[in-house]
């Protein structure tokens, strides 16, 4: 089965939890504290495999998470620092934010990678705390949580040469004939639902991959038959294939149809406009295949003289040879590098971004008799802290007290005793003194 779209959920590893420890060795009077710092939590990276082809390993695990770090040790010992999470995609693979749709890599080559969950900091062990006016802090913080999100994986085939064309006008019959891939063949539209891949050997000390791609219908580019779930593959490759039925045996007119697939691929990316097209202009031992192509060729040089018409036959395998040679020689004229247009600023591309100033906004609500106070930056230190010493609750209070959270619960009219509660922590206010 080609699968070539998933959804997946990735989250980064949790830092280890920093540690409250002193030392007691006897020959170290005065030890003071020893508690050491957790280790980070380990990234989540995807890295491009060149030996798969499909996203099919995603469809049976859509979970991916990275082991947290070690806790801090004593005698100052760091916690150890979890293994990064690697897992394997094809080539050809975007990966974009399932939120906010952004594009965060566009993976081409062979052992390409990128961080796509970042694991949590390790917390700060007590000996991060030691001053000269509290020596001996029963201080620490818990590790940072790893970022998590959705993402969606979307694979785009890699391929050099590519057959386009409406359905049932002979591609998958003429991979069948120039490679060893097993197609499906049969006398109906939409036959190939599916990309099919084969490697085509030229016979002169050249090959190339090949890709069959599901046939195009009008308005393609808008979703319709197969749509982008088709448009998608044909980015990536270098050459295109245009097989037309020249013999007209469902009753449409060669020159049309080859006008209509050229419109819906240049909806759907400009650029396919500008890619070397082959037309291949099969089905040539049917009747009236000659007078088709005689007149196929006055209608082509009135808009585009320079395209290149090879007459073929899939069945009698007549002009076949002379399409390989002709696609092996554009391929020797083209870089050897992959084909990526929708999203080419992404690859290589290094983001820097600058860390927000801390809010130090806050809000306060009565729900009874209860002060709630809303703050995204004491909600993140609560979080972070470690609130089960006397030191932790003495720093909590401090920075209530400097960012003016007690003037402003005076104010609202709070005194002894008035319940207090922030995030999932509640205390009582107790006037000119700390919270408890």
């Amino acid at each position: 089965m080609f699968v070539d779209k998933a959804k997946i959920f990735v989250k980064g590893g949790d830092g280890g939890d920093g540690l409250i420890a002193f030392r007691r060795e006897k020959y170290v009077p005065e030890g003071g504290p020893g508690g050491g710092d957790g280790g980070n939590g380990g990234d989540v990276i995807f890295r491009v495999d060149e030996g798969l082809r499909t996203l099919m390993d995603f469809r049976y695990q859509r979970h991916f998470k990275a082991k947290r770090g070690e806790k801090g040790r004593n005698k100052s010992q760091h916690g150890a620092n979890a293994d990064h999470m690697i897992v394997r995609i094809p080539p050809g693979t975007v990966i974009m934010d399932d939120d906010t749709g952004e594009v965060v890599a566009d993976m081409t080559r062979h052992g390409q990678q990128v961080i796509v969950a970042k694991g949590g900091r390790g917390g700060r062990g007590n000996i991060r705390f030691a001053t000269p006016n509290n020596p001996a802090p029963e201080l620490a913080e818990n590790g940072g949580e790893g970022q998590e999100r959705y993402i969606t994986l979307e694979l785009k085939v890699m391929a050099d040469v590519g057959l386009v064309g409406f359905p049932s006008v002979g591609k998958s019959t003429l991979l069948s004939v120039v490679s060893s891939a097993k197609p499906k063949i049969g006398a109906y539209h939409f036959t190939t639902i599916t990309p099919n891949l084969g490697v085509v050997d030229v016979g002169d000390h050249r090959n190339f991959v090949m890709a069959d791609l599901p046939g195009l219908i009008e308005g393609a580019h808008e979703g319709i038959g197969l749509g982008h779930e088709f448009l998608r593959h044909i980015e990536r490759t270098h050459i295109i294939i245009h097989v037309v039925d020249m013999a007209g045996s469902e009753g449409r007119d060669p020159f049309e149809d080859w006008t209509k697939i050229n419109d819906e691929l240049k909806q759907y990316n400009a650029a396919l406009a500008e890619r070397p097209q082959i037309v291949a202009a099969n089905k040539m031992d049917m009747p009236e295949s000659e007078e088709n192509l005689a007149q196929f060729k006055e209608q082509i040089a009135s808009v585009r003289p320079d395209l290149e018409i090879m007459p073929i036959s899939s069945l009698t395998r007549q002009g076949v040879k002379e399409l390989l040679y002709r696609a092996a020689d554009l391929l020797d004229q083209i870089p050897d590098e992959p084909v990526v247009e929708e999203v080419a600023e992404v690859n290589e591309r290094k983001v820097f971004k600058l860390d927000k100033a801390e809010d130090e906004g806050f809000t306060i609500v009565r729900e009874n008799d209860t002060f709630v106070v809303h703050s995204v930056k004491i909600e993140r230190m609560m979080k972070r802290m470690q609130l089960n010493s006397h030191d932790a609750i003495l720093k909590l209070a401090r920075t209530l007290r400097h960012m003016g959270v007690d003037a402003e619960l005076r104010k609202r009219g709070a005194v002894d005793g008035t319940p207090v509660r922030i995030a999932d922590f509640e205390f009582e206010f107790v006037e000119g003194s700390s919270y408890y």
